[in-house]
């Protein structure tokens, strides 16, 4: 992440907040939102967008370095977005990184009501239809509490990240991260 000076730093929340990969909590309002089929539903079709779209009016930890760096990232092949859109507006989304069956996502954002758990909805379905097995949104809040997530203490998160990385799926393209049959 970036600070408010551009310096870029390493930060690992403790705890760190997952979603079961069986999906996150739909409440009946949101089930009600995903039976209107009100939003259209695209994966990699605007990353760059929908990172821009995370940008707050302040006290922002996404600069355009780090976007510049995760744009390339997602042109490797590695990033991916979920993107929520009304008609021809992009309106909600999430990003995010896949480390073999282990999906990172960084930030989302929304313009309309329920666009964001409409993307977060259909990115954890597409992780688990895609053989993920970890579902990591990194730093806890009510809101995502409220959508499923739970806490794992850092040396849980490591040894399930460990397994994770393990795993091989078609949104893994991180030149990084290799998998040994032997392991």
């Amino acid at each position: 992440m970036s600070d408010d000076d551009n310096v870029v730093e390493w930060y690992q929340s403790n705890p760190r907040c997952l979603f079961p990969i069986e999906g996150i909590h739909v409440s009946k309002s949101l089930s009600k939102v995903l039976r209107q089929d009100r939003f259209r539903v695209t994966f990699d079709t605007a990353f760059t967008e929908v990172m821009e779209h995370c940008l707050r009016p302040s006290g922002n930890w996404i600069t355009p370095e780090f976007i510049q760096v995760y744009t390339e990232i997602h042109r490797q092949g590695w990033g991916h977005s979920c993107e929520v859109w009304s008609g021809e507006r992009l309106v909600g989304g999430v990003y995010g990184i896949a480390l073999g069956g282990a999906f990172c996502a960084e930030s989302m954002f929304h313009r309309e009501t329920d666009a964001s758990k409409v993307a977060l909805y259909h990115l954890v379905e597409k992780c688990r239809e895609l053989g993920f097995v970890l579902f990591d949104a990194q730093i806890m809040n009510d809101h995502l509490v409220s959508l499923g997530a739970f806490p794992v203490t850092n040396q849980k998160y490591l040894t399930l990240l460990q397994r994770a990385l393990k795993v091989k799926t078609v949104w893994d393209q991180c030149p990084f991260v290799t998998t040994d049959p032997e392991d």
